[in-house]
């Protein structure tokens, strides 16, 4: 096959058809991206034979050859000799390093990981307010809901439903990568819960899912500006709460009573 490629469409003029070609291996690269994302195959998955892969994606086994040492330059593929063609990780994942050095327990570490999950959790609920459709608001009511009947009854199942709450703002939101980002803060606040505070409750579990419900009623609404401030709220009372708690276990002597430095909304 032809390393380079026109779109079949003979109206247009010469210069046109000049922009219109791209190399053959940048097209392969961006079809096997595509299979791999149609296959859901994930980190350590083994791809087909270079044959068999080029016949998946209609492309010459030349071409995609070049293809997958591109990708592999690239991080997203690992050839091994005699094993295969690998789906790979790129190196020094932002996410992977966060978990890695992350000291959940460290208040200035907890302190820059809430500022990070404010910014883009607020984006995230203004997005879901503008973009939610009616299967997405009903389940984000449904996550809140059983948030707040949670929060009568034990601590754990409530973080699952403040957890499942979270990530449906997330997928409301329309944009897959503020999704997983949500997902993966959600993954280090959890090692603060049952690492930093030993699974002990920040704070009132039943103001949390008050905010959980107007936050839904503001996505549903469709009120962007409501959605963020609620959201923003949200999470500046519960970084709050976190930073009485790990204080208190850090110096219990200067505490008498954790509770006395709470706001009544906080005490619930």
């Amino acid at each position: 096959m032809d390393s380079k490629l026109t779109r079949p469409d003979r109206g247009t003029t010469a210069p046109q058809q000049a922009t219109s070609y791209r190399p053959g291996y940048e097209v392969a690269a961006e079809r096997i991206l595509e299979y791999i994302a149609r296959e859901r195959l994930r980190s350590g998955d083994r791809l087909p034979t270079e044959k068999d892969l080029a016949d998946a994606v209609h492309m010459s086994r030349t071409v995609v050859r070049e293809a997958v040492k591109i990708l592999s330059a690239l991080g997203r593929l690992s050839v091994q000799k005699g094993r295969g063609i690998y789906v790979s990780e790129p190196e020094g994942d932002l996410w992977r390093e966060s978990f890695a050095q992350f000291l959940p327990a460290d208040l200035r570490q907890v302190e820059e990981l809430f500022e990070y999950r404010r910014h883009i959790e607020t984006a995230t609920a203004r997005l879901a307010a503008k973009r939610a459709v009616p299967t997405q608001v009903k389940a984000l009511h449904e996550a809140a809901q059983q948030s707040m009947d949670a929060a009568h009854h034990d601590i754990e199942t409530f973080a699952q439903a403040d957890e499942s709450f979270h990530g449906e703002v997330g997928a409301a939101a329309g944009n897959v990568f503020l999704s997983a980002t949500v997902e993966s803060v959600q993954r280090l606040q959890r090692q603060v819960s049952i690492i930093g505070l030993a699974g002990a409750a920040s704070g009132s579990l039943v103001v949390a899912a008050e905010q959980h419900l107007a936050i839904a009623a503001a996505i549903a609404s469709g009120n962007e500006d409501q959605a963020a401030s609620l959201m923003g709220e949200h999470i500046d009372m519960t970084l709050r709460q976190y930073q009485q708690e790990i204080r208190h276990r850090i110096f219990p002597s200067h505490d008498a009573s954790p509770d006395q430095h709470r706001s009544p909304e906080e005490k619930g």
